[in-house]
This record gives structure tokens, sequence and C-alpha cells, in this order.
């Protein structure tokens, strides 16, 4: 196997965007795991691999990492309104409105709002 460098990581983070975009994230979370390895502090690949996750349907990986991104970063908007669309999915919703709720607190999006309720009037 070749040497593993930083520019290679940058290659694999880069090829799993594109990956996650083409809709493989199987293929994206691959790619993702060796760059962590290598750099576990990266909390950008953390997401992309958060995502990646969710997109295959892994909602308990996805969910550890999406947490994860919380605990270095909990004002990111994106990774609670992307941590409440998976216990949203996973049939948790009390935990996802307390996600929704904090993501159109840190941004008032019109997508993060519609989600929170903060829009619909009693």
């Amino acid at each position: 196997m070749p040497e593993r460098n930083p520019e290679t990581h940058v290659i694999d983070y880069r090829a799993a965007e594109h990956l996650l975009d083409a809709r493989d994230p199987r293929g994206a979370v691959k790619l993702l795991d060796s760059v962590i390895a290598a750099h576990p502090e990266n909390t950008a690949a953390r997401l992309l691999r958060a995502r990646a996750f969710f997109a295959a349907a892994q909602l308990r990986p996805a969910e550890l990492e999406f947490e994860l991104v919380l605990e270095r970063e909990p004002d990111n908007a994106f990774a609670h309104f992307a941590l409440a669309r998976t216990f949203e999915r996973a049939g948790r919703p009390e935990r996802a409105n307390r996600h929704f709720r904090l993501a159109a607190a840190l941004d008032p999006k019109p997508e993060y709002r519609r989600a929170a309720k903060f829009d619909e009037r009693d």
C-alpha cells in the first residue's frame, strides 16, 4: 500500500465529497476512515463522515459522529440540524426537536426555523 501523507488525505477528503455527491456514501466513509485515523481532530472530516453515515442509513454511527462534532463545535447549527434529522429518522422525535430548536436559534435559516416549528402559531 502506498505511504499516506497529508496531500493524500486532502485528496481522499475531496474524493469523499465527490462520492457523497454521487450517492456513494459507503465509498465516502471508506476514504474518510483513513483521513480520520491520521487526523482524529479534523472536525470537517468527521462532519463529512457523519453525513455519509446518514446517507447510508447508518444512523447510530451518524449520531455518534454528529455528537462528536458538537462536542468540539457546540455552535455548529448544521451539525445540530443534521443530528436532529438523524434522531427524526431513527424515530426519536423528542431528541430531534431539541436539536432542531438549537439549530434554528443558532442560525435562523428558513429550513431550520420550519423544522423547529418557530414560525407556527398556536
